[in-house]
């Protein structure tokens, strides 16, 4: 997968998978399916670091794993997330944070909101050769003054504002755009006025493409909000395999005579 073929797929009506990733094994695991694109989300301070929000997402966190995922993975497309706060400095600071995330091995890096200050920073990344992911609708580093993590877009404003700012992130040189917590008639008409595609995530069928956390669709742990399908039980198998593991200790059953020399 290749910048280039985001578009092309969007022409073709080839939906568009994503999944996150944070480390070597899950991404060795990755490189062997035909998944198109990982993203290292900042999800990855709730997922792996146990905080309750993205906004504990550094900047040293975010290069950390990007490097773990990049070693691992072969011909998917690599997007990193740019953390909390990280476009909100000088353009020199900002420079600086998504060269280290390309430098880690990202070959795009996403970005939080759709306002006007976010569109002037993108448009001078993607004139510096800097692929950039827009992402609106639920923006989780903007959890407290939101409120809370809540569905976007459910009023006609609402709505509205959120079309005039995927257009203004197309605009600005967006090679795709992530739709987060949006109703699907919303995500669907959003989706029909852009020329880049759409990577949704709790906004329905009519995107461009899907996005997931790898925890979560695995069963990893017991987050199950209302748009998430989890394709594998995968927390009971482990904690099985675990126990199964305790109880041969044990019994003295493991190791047996084809382990030992």
């Amino acid at each position: 997968m290749k910048i280039t073929d985001f578009k092309r797929k969007k022409a073709l009506g080839e939906k568009i998978s994503f999944l996150t990733c944070y480390d070597y094994p899950s991404a060795c695991i990755i490189a062997e399916t035909e998944l198109d694109c990982v993203l290292v989300g900042d999800s990855v301070a709730m997922a792996v670091h146990g905080y309750e929000t993205t906004v504990m997402a550094t900047i040293e966190m975010m290069e950390f794993h990007t490097r773990a995922v990049a070693r691992g993975i072969k011909k998917q497309f690599l997007v990193s997330d740019l953390p909390f706060l990280a476009h909100k400095g000088s353009q020199q600071e900002t420079v600086a944070n998504v060269r280290r995330l390309l430098q880690a091995g990202a070959q795009a890096v996403k970005i939080e909101g759709g306002d006007l200050d976010t569109c002037k920073t993108i448009t001078h990344l993607v004139a510096a050769g800097v692929p950039v992911v827009g992402h609106i609708g639920l923006t989780p580093q903007s959890v407290h003054q939101l409120g809370g993590y809540k569905v976007q877009g459910k009023t006609l404003e609402q709505a509205e504002q959120l079309l005039n700012q995927a257009k203004d992130l197309e605009a600005a040189g967006c090679c795709a755009l992530v739709l987060e917590c949006v109703p699907q008639n919303v995500a669907e008409h959003i989706t029909s006025h852009l020329s880049i595609p759409t990577i949704g995530i709790g906004a329905g069928v009519g995107t461009d493409g899907q996005v997931l956390v790898w925890h979560d669709m695995l069963g990893l742990n017991d987050f199950k909000p209302h748009f998430l399908k989890q394709y594998c039980e995968g927390k009971a198998y482990f904690r099985q395999a675990i126990n199964d593991y305790i109880n041969e200790v044990r019994h003295a059953q493991f190791p047996a005579k084809e382990h030992a020399f």
